[in-house]
């Protein structure tokens, strides 16, 4: 692969700026962001009131940990516009969610705040090693998903030429990816491998398109995928992190140089890791839930936003701001099944590590009386599809689902195509036990 490394002259001061000068500037910004959100949203007056705290309150950041939580139904409780800091008139930009599980959570921007967030994935490109001038393939859905307009205005924003392909249409996008020879491609990790399955329909040889990295976000993804996609096509994976709420793409990036985890932008968020059950503050180095306040963002600030992402802060290695390991899950993707903690990932990891296996799953939950059941449906690879190879992986498969991660699951593996296709975010689990 191309050594893809950024030069120094390329990237912002405050990114290799000493810690203490972070932390000076996020101090400020904080105190800013607080009292803009206390004067300007009811919802955090009266949170911070009845909490017994107030912006002048602020005096290091540890105080931070005095004040409430914002949680994803705060936003619902809110909707639609009901958070916003700003009047409606300097809202210039709204996205939301899909509202698959109630009132979808919407987010608005001024233009201060799309002028930060273009910096934002500018600089988490340049830290994938995409530079001005490169082409850049966008896979992201466009619409009220923030992946597709983020991860454009950012590539715009860096200099680049953008193709804005979308989601879906694989068979188009192989096209376009052998015509058009982008050298970046910014798309979710599992809808890669759909393109991936495509080039090898289309007898092509992924290792010989042009691509030299991949941008995957907005779901969690593993190393294991990282070493399929880098071994397929000869080329960079890097991890990009964001969610709605407090931007969209570009809030942390892993550097194409390390790749040790996502170098957060401290200099517009602030992290912490809390315990997900008692909320109390974890040191650096300890597993718990990523908790976001927004420092400069004028629209929709977000105080102490509990992500549900599970995660753990560490010491900054390409970039002076400190890093977040790989998400690893969700806390409420947690399936809990005879007393055990599953991720989709771990099964993920067991999937990718069988060779006769395609890089396909999904997890059938169900209840048989009282005890949860958990199925998984896998995929024969091309090579490895009569009923006997089947049924040896399906075995394989169990065994290591048991030994590894601890639960005892029923495996099933489909013929080549039996598994449900991503058109963007991969739906990995289906729950069809019975509703409390």
């Amino acid at each position: 692969m191309k050594d893809l490394t950024p030069e120094n002259a390329m990237l912002d001061p405050i990114e290799v700026a000493s810690v203490d000068e972070i932390r000076s500037l996020q101090l400020d910004r904080m105190k800013w962001s607080l009292r803009h959100a206390y004067d300007n949203v009811p919802m955090y007056k009266q949170r911070f009131d009845e909490a017994g705290v107030h912006p002048d309150d602020l005096h290091t950041l540890e105080d931070l940990a005095k004040f409430p939580f914002t949680y994803k139904e705060d936003l619902r409780a809110n909707y639609p516009f009901g958070l916003f800091a700003v009047p409606r008139d300097e809202i210039v930009r709204i996205h939301a969610s899909s509202g698959t599980t109630g009132k979808p959570t919407v987010v608005g921007y001024t233009r201060n705040d799309i002028d930060m967030w273009a910096n934002m994935v500018a600089r988490s490109m340049r830290a994938s090693g995409t530079k001005p001038g490169d082409i850049v393939h966008i896979a992201y859905g466009y619409g009220l998903f923030t992946g597709g307009l983020g991860a454009h205005y950012g590539a715009e924003r860096l200099g680049c030429s953008v193709v804005p392909v979308s989601g879906g249409m694989t068979e188009r996008q192989v096209t376009l990816l052998e015509d058009f020879k982008p050298t970046t491609i910014m798309v979710t990790p599992s809808y890669m491998l759909n393109i991936l399955e495509g080039y090898q329909k289309a007898g092509i040889d992924p290792k010989d398109c042009s691509l030299e990295v991949g941008i995957f976000g907005a779901e969690p993804w593993t190393n294991s995928m990282r070493e399929e996609v880098e071994s397929a096509f000869d080329m960079h994976a890097v991890d990009i992190y964001g969610l709605s709420e407090i931007l969209g793409p570009g809030v942390a990036n892993e550097c194409v140089e390390t790749k040790d985890g996502l170098h957060i932008w401290e200099d517009h968020f602030y992290p912490e890791i809390i315990d997900p059950e008692t909320g109390d503050v974890l040191p650096d180095g300890e597993l718990g839930e990523l908790v976001f306040t927004t420092i400069t963002k004028e629209g929709l600030p977000m105080i102490r936003y509990r992500t549900r992402d599970l995660s753990r802060l560490l010491p900054g290695t390409a970039r002076s701001m400190r890093r977040m390991e790989k998400i690893t899950g969700r806390s409420d993707d947690m399936i809990i099944l005879r007393g055990v903690n599953v991720f989709p990932t771990q099964v993920e990891e067991q999937v990718l590590a069988i060779p006769d296996l395609a890089p396909y799953f999904q997890i059938e939950l169900t209840r048989n009386g009282r005890m949860d059941a958990m199925t998984v449906f896998a995929e024969a690879a091309s090579g490895a599809a009569s009923e006997e190879a089947r049924d040896k992986s399906a075995k394989i498969l169990g065994k290591k689902i048991k030994d590894i991660i601890g639960v005892s699951a029923k495996v099933t593996v489909e013929a080549p195509g039996g598994v449900e296709r991503s058109q963007g975010k991969a739906r990995r689990v289906i729950d069809n036990r019975p509703k409390a």
